[in-house]
């Protein structure tokens, strides 16, 4: 299993290295334009609980970055599928279902880990200075993992690139700018609140702007993040046993 699962991984890998200068300055766009924006015109006025706007911001866009970036790979194994046939050939090879989920997974938190270090990049230069431990990388691999395995499971669902769109309007876009990435939620209605927080980023949100600004992390958003991200996993082992049905 492990050697299959490297076998798919690296392949993914290989063609984020031939991809690498563009797939950076992409990734650095959107949160490039959100920090000018968004946080540097307001960032030195507008204060959240006596936080600077900015760095209240930054851990916002980590999360959202993890959840995008991660995301993303359903249009790659898309390309790969409806164009190149590359899933035919893996259904061909010597490689199990998990091993071929294990291994698109892992390429997805990897370019969400690539997303994120470029994000806090670009913060540095805008004068953020934030904590690091290891609860803020663990909360982003657990989120990174939790929609990267939505993403194995939805590529597998959809039947053309349309399709994949649509579930990127209402399933992500709607979570990116809803799940406590852009401002605090208790400026909400409570009715409004209770909804969210059954958004798994709300909780990626949450936890990651704790660990980052030195607050306690809540322990059950991370059980949360990794049940659920569990439980998309078996889900796109499943979508993939279907598919190749």
């Amino acid at each position: 299993m492990i050697t299959g699962c490297l076998a798919v991984y690296r392949r993914e890998m290989l063609i984020l290295k031939r991809r690498f200068k563009r797939q950076a300055a992409g990734q650095a766009v959107s949160p490039l334009l959100y920090l000018l924006t968004f946080g540097y015109a307001m960032g030195g006025e507008l204060r959240f609980d006596g936080t600077r706007y900015l760095d209240f911001l930054l851990p916002g866009l980590v999360a959202m970055s993890s959840m995008t970036q991660a995301f993303a790979i359903s249009t790659d194994i898309n390309v790969a599928r409806f164009y190149w046939h590359i899933f035919d050939e893996f259904q061909a090879a010597p490689i199990s279902n998990a091993s071929y989920v294990a291994g698109e997974v892992m390429a997805g938190i990897s370019r969400a880990l690539m997303s994120i270090c470029i994000t806090l990049g670009l913060g540095y230069l805008f004068g953020v200075r934030l904590h690091y431990p290891p609860i803020f990388w663990l909360t982003i691999l657990l989120n990174s993992f939790l929609f990267a395995s939505l993403a194995v499971a939805l590529a597998m669902v959809v039947r053309n690139h349309a399709d994949q769109s649509l579930l990127t309007n209402f399933v992500i876009t709607p979570m990116a700018f809803l799940g406590g990435t852009f401002f605090p939620l208790d400026r909400l209605p409570v009715w409004l609140q209770k909804i969210l927080g059954l958004l798994p980023l709300t909780h990626a949100s949450t936890a990651i702007r704790a660990a980052a600004l030195g607050r306690p992390v809540h322990v059950m958003s991370l059980v949360l993040l990794a049940v659920i991200g569990v439980v998309f996993f078996g889900m796109a082992y499943y979508c993939v046993n279907k598919a190749r049905d």
